[in-house]
């Protein structure tokens, strides 16, 4: 033992300033010469259970540090003082720190470098990994007072393979092969949780795709129902993907040997790391691993199910058919979700003269008011859903839908106009008669064509003789005879029936 000023940070070595292991004072008490020993005889601060299938490397602080540096003196060094203890201050020689001679790896069982070069001579591989494992469970191991490192030993075998092939000049594949096993576990995990995210959005692509694209101004006519075909492969992917990333993600796994921190083989994957604290509340990279798991599933079902709650959120035109406008039904082919119908809604009220527009996606098809002066311009309204992806075809009104009194027989959008020749001629009366005229206020005519219908409507009333209408003051001037009962009432109706307002504003004006 010998004293040697410790730099500032404990955790390292003060010859070589590596960052040296945990030891228990077990070890030492076991390893160290009588002398040396006899500092740690009543200390029992073990953390190795020689009931489990090999040992844990030391997890408590127990204030000493082990150095594995090649080439340096010393073997052990305080954290608190500047007390350090060197090879020659061992019962046993130090293998890891060794290089060239025996060089003892595996303490329990014998194994070393110059063993395993014999092993490696005569049958072309080592078997020293394998016997390790079959003897730890029986007769089972002593790492923590056989061992230098007072850790298994598996790593520092797994290196003295790679350094006997070395100086044999022979392959390393072996120990290529059993470092890479890790990383391909870890990547199978990868790629189900990537796959099975991207088919849970493959198999709603039939719905935000073309969504996506009409934001962009781009048409996305005959996606849908092309995407659709594919849904329920998708699917069945995403499930398959979703098993196979629970399994690689909950599934017991074994550790690989691959550097002198591993542990022994039979441990499980949680204690992969020796060194690292396995106290209960310390959040490590399995329980990463699982949260990512469980978020990235939470992700695919949101995916999948895209198409049964994008409805709620895409909301719609509030606006709704009344019976003061021109009713007609179209039926919708090529909508596969909520979405769809929300595209073929917004289609449809893109067309002049739709006022509005409700759309249901499980009976496909949907309830249009137009303008009742005007013709349904069903034409546009069935492109406007061919440029969506949609064929639209109209349904015959008598078979679906009973029309209200402001879109009946006498509405004027079904009215034949009236004669161009006469239309704005005074209706013939006989020479010598008076006519009076009386003046009504309209309210909801928007083109030409509602004022030439109510013009025709109009004169069909008892008295009637001639209807002058002025489309943009919203004024119609009605004459009739003045010898006879004129009812203003009767015209007012006739309006209202055809769907507009009127009011008498001036009455007998003689003419």
């Amino acid at each position: 033992m010998t004293s040697e000023t410790n730099p500032r940070n404990q955790f390292l070595c003060p010859s070589c300033h590596q960052n040296g292991k945990r030891v228990s004072t077990v070890t030492l008490s076991g390893l160290l010469n009588e002398k040396s020993a006899q500092l740690f005889k009543t200390k029992n601060d073990s953390c190795c259970n020689l009931n489990e299938e090999g040992c844990k490397s030391t997890i408590a602080n127990t204030g000493w540090r082990f150095c594995d540096t090649k080439d340096c003196d010393i073997v052990y060094f305080s954290e608190v003082d500047d007390t350090v203890f060197n090879k020659s201050d061992l019962k046993v020689s130090v293998g890891v720190k060794e290089v060239t001679g025996e060089r003892p790896l595996c303490y329990c069982f014998g194994h070393s470098v110059d063993s395993i070069k014999e092993e490696l001579k005569t049958n072309g591989s080592s078997n020293a990994l394998s016997d390790i494992r079959a003897k730890m469970k029986n007769p089972g191991c002593r790492c923590e007072i056989e061992n230098p490192s007072g850790s298994c030993c598996l790593g520092s075998v797994t290196q003295g393979i790679a350094i006997a092939q070395k100086e044999l000049g022979m392959d390393d594949t072996i120990i290529k092969a059993s470092a890479t096993l890790p990383e391909n576990s870890n990547k199978g995990e990868k790629i189900s949780k990537v796959g099975m995210v991207l088919s849970a959005m493959m198999a709603s692509s039939c719905c935000w795709l073309p969504l996506l694209l009409l934001a962009m101004g781009v048409s996305g006519a005959g996606i849908a129902s092309t995407l659709e075909a594919y849904r329920p492969l998708f699917m069945v992917v995403t499930f398959s993907f979703l098993g196979a990333a629970f399994y690689f993600t909950y599934r017991p796994k074994k550790s690989v040997v691959d550097s002198a921190e591993s542990c022994c083989a039979t441990q499980s994957a949680s204690e992969k790391d020796c060194c690292a604290s396995s106290g209960k509340g310390r959040f490590n990279i399995m329980s990463l691993n699982k949260v990512m798991l469980w978020g990235v599933t939470v992700m695919a079902i949101a995916f999948l199910f895209f198409p049964s709650y994008v409805g709620a959120f895409l909301g719609g035109d509030e606006k709704t058919v009344t019976e003061n406008m021109a009713q007609s039904v179209i039926k919708i082919e090529g909508m596969t979700c909520e979405s769809c119908s929300k595209i073929a809604e917004k289609a449809i009220q893109s067309v002049s003269k739709v006022q509005a527009v409700e759309v249901s996606f499980e009976k496909g098809e949907a309830l249009i008011g137009t303008e009742i002066c005007c013709p349904v311009p069903k034409k546009a309204i069935q492109e406007a859903l061919a440029k969506v992806g949609y064929t639209g075809t109209f349904i015959d009104s008598k078979t679906t839908i009973s029309l209200p009194a402001s879109a009946s027989k006498k509405s004027c959008c079904v009215l034949p106009k009236p004669n161009k020749a006469n239309s704005s001629s005074p209706l013939s009366h006989k020479a010598g008669e008076t006519l009076v005229q009386t003046l009504f206020k309209i309210e909801g005519m928007t083109c030409e064509s509602c004022a030439e219908s109510l013009t025709k409507s109009i004169t069909k009333v008892s008295g009637v003789k001639d209807v002058k209408i002025d489309f943009k003051k919203g004024i119609a001037t009605v004459k009739h005879n003045s010898c006879c009962e004129f009812s203003a009432d009767a015209v007012i109706a006739v309006v209202e029936k055809s769907g507009f307002k009127a009011v008498a504003v001036k009455e007998k004006t003689k003419s």
